[in-house]
């Protein structure tokens, strides 16, 4: 049976945290090395451009639905949280399952959380902090008391893999997080979000959807596949993300000496360093995984958080930022109080 509507409540806002993390990537390594073997390129130049050693691949028959789950259940059982304890399922992804039902209504059945809410959002690699920004409007304002934010991708599927420029940079996984208000805690202090859409075709999918459907007369076009403009988007990569950052510490009264870790949106090991140069904050600060996973898109940050987490990169009471660089152009950054 379905719960009552929910109503808004008059009480006053609430704080929200984030409860628990869980990621998931596929058993699937693809090294540079064996990428070498079906384009031209080498494990020396992926490295010092891009600092990706490897990254995973999503098996057959496995989709954005079934790793976005995983990394979801690992997230519930650190939080202590049940199926039907929640209310909303938000999942940024660029690579949904099918254009609808929404792929967070795929996991909802996955996981069996009947009473939750389910929608998609599509910001690319922002995806996940766009979603955390809205969870934390529907608990603040006693809307909802428990929402999973998932940031899930199967870049796998639509990459170009004769593409040499774009096929080495990306993989495939999923992260999650259960946000809940928890007395005595800040939580997500505050989300800076932005995006630009002047620059949305320097990172973007240009066939597929109704302004370029796919067709016999253009499907060898490889229309529907990832199209970069790597020296573009490397440039707007640095320059909204430092915004980005620059502001959510100001709008949270904290500067990066208070901050215990940074976790970027995992890209290229190039636009981390620049970052770091950038906000004048020494790189051992950052939580940087890209050498074992490449772009994942929006579940790159995801999977770093649940790293950071379970590693014990910060404590309770920490202050951590995160920050993201994303096709539209999308950008956002948080500061959270663990």
């Amino acid at each position: 049976m379905k719960k009552s509507p929910r109503a808004r409540s008059r009480q006053p806002n609430r704080t929200v945290s984030i409860i628990g993390t869980g990621s998931y990537v596929p058993e699937r390594v693809l090294t540079n090395a064996d990428i070498e073997k079906f384009v031209e390129t080498s494990d020396e130049w992926i490295t010092s451009r891009t600092g990706i050693k490897e990254r995973r691949i999503a098996a057959e028959g496995e989709h954005t639905s079934h790793m976005a789950a995983k990394a979801a259940q690992r997230a519930m059982e650190q939080a202590g949280v049940t199926p039907g304890e929640i209310d909303v399922i938000i999942l940024g992804t660029v690579t949904p399952d099918t254009f609808f039902p929404s792929t967070a209504c795929h996991v909802q059945r996955i996981l069996g959380a009947k009473n939750a809410a389910c929608f998609d959002i599509s910001a690319a690699c922002s995806g996940f902090l766009f979603a955390v920004e809205i969870a934390q409007q529907f608990i603040t304002n006693h809307t909802c008391n428990t929402v999973l934010v998932i940031g899930a991708d199967k870049l796998s599927s639509i990459v170009n893999w004769e593409d040499r420029n774009t096929c080495v940079l990306f993989g495939d996984g999923a992260g999650a997080a259960v946000l809940r208000y928890r007395a005595g805690s800040h939580g997500v202090i505050t989300t800076y979000m932005a995006s630009d859409g002047n620059y949305g075709e320097i990172l973007h999918m240009p066939g597929g959807g109704c302004a370029l459907p796919i067709t016999r007369d253009n499907v060898d076009q490889r229309l529907n596949t990832l199209h970069m403009n790597g020296r573009e988007t490397f440039k707007q990569a640095i320059i909204s993300m430092s915004a980005a950052a620059t502001i959510a510490l100001e709008q949270a009264g904290l500067t990066t000496d208070d901050l215990t870790c940074i976790i970027p949106h995992q890209a290229n090991m190039r636009i981390i360093e620049a970052l770091a140069e950038r906000m004048k904050v020494p790189l051992g600060k950052f939580h940087v995984n890209l050498d074992r996973y490449g772009n994942t898109s929006a579940a790159a940050v995801a999977i770093a958080l649940d790293e950071a987490n379970r590693s014990g990169r910060f404590q309770l009471g920490d202050y951590v930022l995160l920050v993201v660089f994303g096709g539209g152009l999308t950008y956002a950054s948080s500061v959270i109080q663990w």
